[in-house]
């Protein structure tokens, strides 16, 4: 009786996952994140101030 098609070693799917992520790897930064990296912040420091001031305020629980 010979052996099923589907009956076959599971070592050879660690090569294909091997090979993969090798590709992965090798194939470095996306460009996408590269862009959203090199994005300068917007954000000025009297908002982000207030801001803070803001939820400090809040969780000491003082109302307006």
């Amino acid at each position: 009786m010979t052996r099923h098609i589907a009956d076959r070693s599971h070592e050879n799917s660690s090569g294909r996952t091997q090979y993969y992520t090798r590709q992965e790897r090798e194939s470095g930064l996306h460009p996408a994140i590269a862009a959203l990296r090199m994005r300068p912040r917007v954000r000025s420091t009297e908002e982000a101030n207030r801001r803070a001031a803001e939820f400090a305020r809040i969780e000491r629980g003082h109302r307006v």
